[in-house]
């Protein structure tokens, strides 16, 4: 695809504004870029002129959840154990610095669940609201609820739905979230019949 250099003042200062604020401007040259009928923005090095970042590389699409918590170390040792998910960007908050944002990643799709630290919970996600974690096996499932069982934690016993909702269970993480565990929902299949 052809590109070339269009003049965007206005949008182009906005955007040269909210990247320094979050330390990227600096030393940065934003252009943007048309491409057909796409419009976006390509971010250079002053020093080498090379590409650093582009708006056509950027996630579309659902990228991810945000949920308050209020512990959250707790809150990343549960979600690491029943969810195998892990830190992938972690930074104080904007306003409150005593405050920390986590986003957590299970590295399988371009998606995060972002842990936002509250003085307090005011409204858990649950009872029924939920986030889904598919398990690789029912004993993989089992396992993690016998563990979820010792630690108190565990909201609802593993069940056998039938499909589409497979075997399942449900917890709550420290601040009373609801996490489901699941196997044998097939999500991936309904996806790509609806493409």
């Amino acid at each position: 695809m052809a590109s070339q250099k269009a003049e965007q003042p206005a949008r182009s200062d906005r955007l040269a504004s909210a990247l320094c604020a979050v330390g990227l401007g600096e030393s940065r040259d934003i252009a943007w870029v048309s491409g057909g009928e796409t419009l976006g923005y390509a971010m250079f090095c002053r020093e080498s002129d090379q590409l650093i970042a582009n708006s056509f590389d950027m996630d579309i699409g659902l990228t991810h959840i945000a949920l308050p918590v209020t512990n959250l170390r707790a809150s990343l040792a549960f979600y690491a154990k029943y969810a195998a998910m892990q830190v992938v960007h972690r930074r104080p908050q904007q306003d409150q610095d005593s405050l920390e944002v986590a986003w957590l990643s299970d590295l399988t799709r371009p998606f995060v669940l972002v842990l936002v630290e509250t003085a307090e919970m005011e409204s858990p996600l649950g009872p029924f609201a939920h986030l889904g974690v598919a398990c690789a096996s029912r004993a993989a499932l089992d396992a993690l609820c016998d563990e979820a069982r010792r630690e108190g934690c565990l909201r609802d016993e593993p069940t056998d739905m039938g499909g589409p909702a497979g075997y399942l269970a449900a917890l709550s993480d420290p601040d009373g979230h609801t996490l489901e565990l699941s196997f044998g929902q097939d999500t991936t299949a309904a996806v790509e019949r609806a493409k």
